[in-house]
């Protein structure tokens, strides 16, 4: 075989390769997602809310892959989506002082954070707020990607 050909045919598998990894990495999280709360589910949840905010898709640091849209409820024991999230891995929802639309600002003020647990649904979630946290204290829900640093969204709920 020729110099050339071998080449062409090694960078294709490559690019093939990576394109695959990319494929799973987005697909895996979609595949192994426990089935959404349904909408009965979460408007039993927000009866007991204190708060409401909006996801957003048009945040500083959202795009096509990081986004999140939809009514954010924020009660004593739980908080919950109506709404939707682009599918990824490792989402955790954390509680913040100050509102946040940027990874920088997110990595800025994660020591002032509570993080309250995982999102693992996409379409509509329900997240028990732990023994200890009072949601009063902060001001805004955020949805961050854990495994590669990533802001997903956020909403102002007081």
């Amino acid at each position: 075989m020729k110099k050339r050909t071998v080449a062409l045919l090694l960078a294709t598998h490559c690019i093939a390769g990576i394109a695959g990894f990319a494929a799973g990495i987005y697909a895996l999280p979609i595949l192994i997602a426990p089935p959404s709360p349904s909408t009965a589910e979460v408007k039993a949840m927000t009866s007991q809310a204190m708060f409401t905010g909006q996801f957003r898709r048009d945040l500083k640091d959202s795009d096509a892959l990081h986004w999140g849209e939809g009514t954010v409820s924020v009660g004593p024991d739980f908080v919950t989506l109506m709404g939707k999230l682009a599918p990824g891995p490792d989402y955790k929802l954390y509680l913040s002082p100050e509102f946040v639309e940027t990874e920088a600002d997110f990595n800025r003020l994660k020591s002032t954070m509570v993080r309250v647990g995982d999102v693992k649904t996409f379409e509509n979630f329900v997240v028990a707020v732990p023994a200890g946290i009072d949601p009063a204290e902060y001001t805004s829900a955020i949805v961050w990607c854990e495994s590669f640093g990533q802001f997903i969204t956020s909403a102002r709920y007081r």
